[in-house]
């Protein structure tokens, strides 16, 4: 048990390291091209009018 303190202990001085790279993660994810007309599509919602999906 003394192994694995000692292994959280050291890993807990990495948690912004692990943060800056999940968040990178996330920015590259959202930024790629191959998403960018599904998150375009998104963000014309508000903009829709109810009529417009019925026809």
């Amino acid at each position: 048990m003394e192994f694995l303190a000692d292994v959280s202990h050291f890993l807990r001085q990495f948690w912004g390291l692990w943060l800056m790279l999940i968040f990178g993660g996330i920015v590259l994810w959202a930024f790629w091209p191959k998403n960018k007309d599904r998150f375009e599509k998104y963000g014309e919602i508000p903009l829709r009018d109810d009529q417009d999906e019925e026809r």
